[in-house]
């Protein structure tokens, strides 16, 4: 697959990218039942300047572990809030290329649509590969909520003034929510059911914990 740009840009071109970029979005990808759903993560050995990119494909619906992959490089990019593809997406790619095949949908720890320019990490890694993918942030970039309910499965609208942008989703009775929103390929209402469907037991979904998981025993990061 060709590249979709060059990873060597000031954090201003970035920027621009993403605003560039942003339009290419789409929602509307045929998506038979998936088999195979992937979860991604990095972690960081910050002594070391390195990124530790984890993938966790489980199979659907059981949410058995049936693959995983990990690539180690140094940190490409400078910490920049919403510009976090740029310094995850390198590694991240590099692990996914390290699997036997591709997975046909990837939850991304990190936000898609929910961004100040609608272009978070799972809405440029979907646009990179052409993968169904979800964002599934744990903290708020932008946008305004009204808690959900305390119970698991409550949900709320997160709106960046008069615009939808995510979901707020109580994934566990009496546990923070997280922050599902369209990384690309898919509307929001599915990746909402989705996210659902693979977060049965706790806060996370499962192919992003395990992914963490994975991640924290390589950086020692716990």
């Amino acid at each position: 697959m060709k590249p979709l740009h060059s990873w060597d840009l000031t954090p201003k071109e970035a920027v621009q990218l993403q605003k560039q970029l942003r339009s290419r979005i789409h929602t509307d990808l045929p998506l038979p039942d998936p088999e195979k759903i992937a979860g991604v993560d990095v972690g960081y050995s910050r002594p070391l300047g390195l990124s530790v990119a984890t993938v966790a494909v489980l199979a659907f619906p059981s949410l058995e572990l049936v693959e995983s992959a990990v690539a180690t490089t140094p940190t490409p990019f400078p910490y920049v809030p919403g510009l976090l593809s740029f310094r995850e997406l390198p590694p991240i790619l590099k692990a996914l290329d390290r699997l036997s095949a591709p997975p046909e949908m990837i939850l991304v720890d990190g936000h898609g649509r929910a961004h100040p320019r609608r272009f978070g990490i799972a809405c440029h890694l979907g646009l990179w590969l052409g993968i169904p993918t979800i964002g599934v942030g744990k903290t708020r970039l932008c946008g305004e909520y009204e808690e959900p309910g305390l119970a698991k499965g409550s949900l709320s609208s997160l709106l960046d003034g008069n615009e939808l942008v995510g979901v707020v989703l109580r994934t566990r009775t009496g546990v923070r929510p997280v922050f599902v929103s369209v990384g690309y390929g898919m509307p929001l209402e599915a990746c909402v059911n989705w996210t659902r469907a693979v977060t049965p037991r706790y806060r996370l979904p499962e192919p992003i914990r395990q992914a963490h998981n994975l991640a924290a025993r390589q950086t020692g990061n716990r």
